[in-house]
């Protein structure tokens, strides 16, 4: 009964499919179609016919894979792919250039095709809850529109250094993953807004410096890893309202200031970086003394202006006064 029962549902699949086509075929406009949730096993290569095909749903099915006419779809905006079982994407979805919306979730991709670069339209990609390992390395310098990146839920152990030219990313979340780290780059995402890195565990121990250059930031999610020190530069994040660092063995800034909540955390930070910059005057002050060389002393004093300068403007936005300028520097 239950084999008649699946046979009958699997005619009704194709009938419906059938009749999609032959609406294309008898020139009727086909713009949206939604073929979700109805145990569809196989796109026919027939639907890169449908040209004017702009939204595809094809979620919740028991695709394994998507046709290479697939690129035949040129005006296709929105493409649904979510909850199959996907293992490969064709690489000629990298002809999409007017997709702005792709969904790849919950399938059993390894690996994106170095092709995607191509989707240069891309303003959303959700490719989480899969099994990928890595992202393409030139992926990022062909989705220069991207302003959403979800890629949790997988086995990524890093990201690209090209990452940083996303520049349009406002929202990246790559929680639950075995990252290891973050690249130097990740500070020139200056647009960025979200930022989840959460529950990378034991692989995620440190924070590079240049997370201080993510001038947009408003939430970041740092929790469920072994970080212990967040970097001086955190004072810089002015936009930071929301900052979860639970089930860290945090040391710096210490438990008690976390739990006062962001501000709190941004103004330690800010006495740590000022009192850094005081211990390098300190430490110029008496080089000077040690060396008699004027040109070295012209060089090492320019240097330390510039992290002075930095360290007033800390200073200026959380009203801590300006650092003490040691006198010697305005003696050259």
């Amino acid at each position: 009964m239950l084999k008649v029962s699946e046979e009958s549902l699997v005619e009704s699949v194709n009938e419906r499919v059938v009749v999609i086509l032959r609406k294309n075929e008898e020139g009727e406009v086909v713009e949206k179609v939604d073929l979700s949730g109805i145990m569809l096993r196989i796109l026919p290569e027939a639907f890169g016919k449908i040209k004017g095909l702009i939204v595809l749903n094809l979620s919740h099915n028991h695709l394994q894979a998507i046709p290479d006419s697939i690129a035949e779809l040129k005006k296709l905006v929105e493409l649904d792919v979510s909850s199959n079982l996907l293992e490969f994407l064709p690489d000629s979805i990298g002809l999409l250039i007017n997709l702005k919306i792709l969904n790849l979730s919950g399938n059993k991709l390894t690996a994106l095709p170095e092709s995607i670069s191509l989707c240069r339209s891309l303003v959303e990609l959700d490719a989480s809850f899969n099994n990928l390992v890595c992202l393409p390395t030139n992926m990022s310098y062909g989705l220069i529109n991207l302003e959403k990146l979800l890629i949790h839920l997988n086995k990524i152990r890093f990201l690209p250094a090209s990452i940083g030219e996303m520049k349009s990313l406002r929202y990246l979340d790559v929680h639950f993953n075995e990252l290891h780290g973050l690249p130097q780059s990740i500070g020139k995402l200056t647009n960025l807004e979200y930022l989840n890195i959460g529950s990378n565990f034991n692989d995620m121990t440190q924070i590079p410096e240049t997370v201080g250059n993510l001038v947009n930031l408003t939430e970041l999610d740092l929790s469920n890893n072994q970080i212990r020190e967040l970097p001086y530069s955190f004072c810089r994040l002015e936009k930071l309202t929301k900052l979860n660092v639970d089930q860290n063995p945090i040391v710096v800034p210490p438990f008690e200031v976390v739990n006062q909540g962001t501000e709190a955390v941004k103004e330690f930070m800010a006495k740590r970086w000022l009192e850094l910059v005081e211990e390098q005057q300190k430490n110029m002050a008496e080089t000077q003394n040690q060396q008699a060389q004027t040109g070295w002393i012209a060089w090492g004093a320019s240097l330390l202006n510039n992290v002075v300068e930095v360290s007033e403007s800390v200073a200026g936005y959380f009203g801590l006064g300006k650092a003490p300028r040691a006198s010697w520097l305005d003696q050259q």
